[in-house]
């Protein structure tokens, strides 16, 4: 993560936590027992996070509390975008991948992005519970977390929603598309 970037400007801070607040409140059915004021009071506990979230806010992710983890407690932020966050699009799966390429490079990757931002991309089991509370990517498709016996061949997974059912599908690691990112979650 970028530490030159941590603290967001106080005035860039408010207007974060009112559109995080309004959508918070416009998609209850996301975090139906929880309350905003709870989760506001623990993110600027972490300056960190500010940013994290932000940089979510400000490549389209549209980040949301999806659940509250009792055992850690940690609120779970997630990429909420109808789809996959336009300003993390068109980039292979990792490094590795990226500097692989002879030509026609991307400009960057999701498992960089990702940890530049302070998130983590979502795991295949963490994508198939977004999508019990909605429905994403019906157009574009997500990178998520690869098997290491996956990546270690040259391949890495996606996934995407399709005539109403989630699906899981196999790439080289170095492949890019238009229409396909990655989703995000950060732990508050």
């Amino acid at each position: 993560m970028n530490k030159n970037k941590i603290e967001l400007p106080p005035q860039e801070q408010t207007d974060l936590f009112k559109t995080l607040k309004t959508r918070f409140e416009k998609n209850i059915y996301r975090h139906k027992d929880l309350e905003w004021d709870k989760i506001q009071t623990k993110i600027e506990s972490n300056p960190e996070k500010i940013w994290a979230l932000n940089e979510m806010e400000m490549t389209g992710g549209e980040p949301d509390v999806i659940r509250y983890d009792d055992k850690s407690d940690e609120y779970i932020f997630c990429d909420c975008s109808p789809e996959s966050p336009k300003g993390r699009r068109s980039i292979c799966y990792d490094h590795e991948a990226l500097e692989a390429r002879k030509e026609h490079k991307p400009a960057d990757s999701a498992i960089n992005m990702a940890s530049e931002m302070g998130i983590e991309i979502l795991s295949e089991a963490e994508y198939k519970e977004l999508q019990k509370i909605g429905n994403f990517d019906l157009k574009t498709s997500s990178w998520v977390q690869t098997p290491v016996e996956i990546r270690k061949l040259g391949g890495a997974i996606f996934c995407d929603r399709r005539y109403n059912q989630v699906f899981v599908y196999h790439n080289g690691a170095d492949s890019y598309y238009a229409a396909r990112g990655f989703r995000g979650i950060l732990r508050v």
